[in-house]
């Protein structure tokens, strides 16, 4: 199977259905207005998660199971805005979030009202983030789900895990599962990294040397117009065991989690 690329004929229709997505956002953006901010804000994200799959042409699949263990970290790999919509519907839950996205407009309300938990990165505000977790870990009943590396990449590779954000892990010693993203093409196809690049990751190319692999970056809502216009495209979640983690600290738990998940998508990319 060949991406299909955008064209004159293509993009036409696919703007109309990229506004007809817009108002669907809008309407259940007005319905979430009545929907108190809690566990049933947390499950109407995959109703809106689902619609939002279908209008992009995303779709998923998943090998393992996630462990029945609560409270449960899920540590990912992470290519572009597709986790998001495609992990609540796989298994519930929300996600730990960049605090930067809590400003993007409506969005970050959306995001909010889902029960992503906005947490500040940076060195200075460490300990406020470690027990902005606990918190969130300690009266939550469903899986939440984090992005180690701190940001999106071209999907050649998985960059180094934060050992800042396994703290919480060290010092109560819950339980994180690692979970591995892979994109394909909608038949199962292997995206070569080049077109993975340019056309499927989300990523500030800016920030990284990856060579030929950087020829343009899009918004994130250009990149969602993007796949509409390529059909979309597949996303296989591979959940991986629990790994034994007691007596590691943190800078040793980033490294063990990061060396499960990299090999693990470098071996089947």
């Amino acid at each position: 199977m060949k991406i299909r690329k955008p064209n004159i004929f293509i993009m036409p229709v696919k703007f109309l259905w990229f506004t007809i997505a817009w108002i669907m956002v809008l309407i259940n953006a007005l319905i979430l207005c009545f929907v108190p901010q809690g566990k049933l804000s947390v499950k109407y994200m995959r109703f809106f998660m689902r619609q939002f799959n279908f209008m992009t042409g995303v779709r998923f699949k998943v090998k393992g199971k996630l462990s029945t263990k609560r409270p449960l970290l899920c540590v990912c790999n992470h290519i572009s805005v597709f986790e998001m919509a495609t992990m609540p519907v796989a298994f519930g839950g929300s996600f730990f979030g960049k605090k930067e996205i809590s400003t993007w407009p409506l969005v970050g309300w959306i995001a909010k009202k889902f029960g992503v938990v906005f947490i500040d990165r940076r060195p200075s505000h460490a300990l406020e983030a470690l027990n902005k977790i606990k918190s969130e870990l300690d009266k939550v009943d469903y899986p939440m789900f984090i992005f180690p590396e701190g940001t999106t990449t071209n999907g050649a590779y998985v960059k180094q895990f934060k050992s800042s954000m396994f703290d919480i892990v060290e010092k109560t010693g819950i339980t994180v599962q690692p979970v591995v993203i892979h994109y394909r093409l909608k038949d199962g196809t292997k995206i070569s990294d080049i077109d993975m690049a340019n056309h499927f990751a989300y990523f500030d190319n800016a920030k990284q040397d990856c060579g030929p692999c950087c020829k343009k970056e899009r918004s994130a809502f250009a990149q969602v117009f993007h796949i509409m216009c390529l059909g979309g495209f597949l996303v296989e979640i591979e959940v991986l065991p629990v790994p034994d983690l007691s007596g590691m600290d943190r800078k040793q738990i980033a490294e063990t989690l990061h060396k499960i998940v990299s090999e693990t998508y470098m071996k089947t990319k």
